[in-house]
This record gives C-alpha cells, structure tokens and sequence, in this order.
C-alpha cells in the first residue's frame, strides 16, 4: 500500500501527479486525511476526498509513504504526533520515503535525512540538517528515500516512485500513457 499524507494547505500537483501516476502503474494508493476530516483544501483551493483518515493507515500493509510539500500542508504533518509516528514507523520498516518541495525538511527534522543526499524547495537548504542537499537537482534518490525539489518536479518525482515501487518497465508503460502522441 502507498499512503499519501494530506495535511490542510497541501500542494495539490505534489500529491495528486504521484497519485495518479502509480495508481495507472496498478499500485494500491491511499489519500490519507491528516486531520479527521476527509475533505483536505490544498494551497490552492482545490479540496480533496482522502481515501482514509490517518488512524485507518496501517504500517504492516504500507510499502511507501509520499509527503507533499505546501507550507500548510507540512506544518499539519509537523504537528500532528500520528503523522510524525507513522513517517519513523515507515522508515524503520524499510519502506520507500519520498518527500517533495518543502517535505524533505520533516524527514530532516527526524534525522532520516543525516549524511543523506536530498534535495528540497530552494531556499529551504537551511531546514535540511545534515543532509548533502543537491542544490538545483529536480529529483534526488538515496537508498529507499526520494525527494524532490518542486512542483514542477511533480512528474519527475511520480515516475521515480513507480520505478521504485513497480519496476522500470511498468515506469516506462505509464511514461508513455501520458506521454502518447497521436
């Protein structure tokens, strides 16, 4: 199962681009509600239905765990306790972690990101701790975690996460659905 966190004040293209792209891929993937409301606003006004609210999440089933950026977004997933719970749990278990824009900085405040490669939204290199920021790289893979610098990443980031989850080749049959020209 892939659980994507949305926290009020999500970025909407972070989130739902992954989504969207392993769900074609034959990924099982979960909006997850942060607060207990399953109708999350992202930062630009658009809401969304999650799929479940983030008691339903279950760290046995979970393979991945996405946290899109959006500073509203972050900040729900900071300070909710459950959330933070469910991100050690998913990196003790050895399950991917891809964050992107401002997210990675969660996962630096934890200390995932030490003596990691990582790359963040710019400007926010400050908030990263130890991590080896690669400054200006769109996507950045070190071990089972993925970042990503942006919104305009969000492809990227997505088809770097069906590789990871699903396979090149399921990578390259979706690359090519949304990519197909006629």
């Amino acid at each position: 199962m892939v659980y994507i966190l949305l926290g009020e004040g999500f970025e909407e293209c972070e989130a739902l681009v992954p989504a969207d792209l392993l769900r074609r891929a034959g990924a099982q993937v979960r909006l997850v509600a942060v607060e207990d409301d399953l109708a999350v606003t992202g930062a630009n006004g658009v809401t969304v239905l999650a799929d479940i609210t983030l008691q339903e999440a279950s760290v046995e089933d979970m393979r991945m765990l996405i946290l899109p950026g959006g500073m509203g977004g972050v900040e729900s997933i900071r300070m909710n306790l459950f959330a933070v719970a469910l991100i050690t749990d998913a990196w003790e278990k050895g399950a991917y972690l891809g964050a992107i824009c401002a997210a990675p900085t969660l996962l630096a405040n934890l200390g995932i990101l030490d003596r990691r490669h990582a790359t963040c939204y710019p400007g926010m290199e400050d908030a990263m701790g130890s991590a080896v920021v690669q400054i200006g790289a769109d996507v950045v893979e070190d071990g089972h975690i993925i970042t990503a610098q942006a919104a305009g990443s969000a492809f990227e980031f997505g088809f770097k996460l069906v590789e990871k989850l699903c396979g090149h080749a399921a990578m390259k049959t979706v690359w090519q659905d949304v990519h197909f020209k006629s």
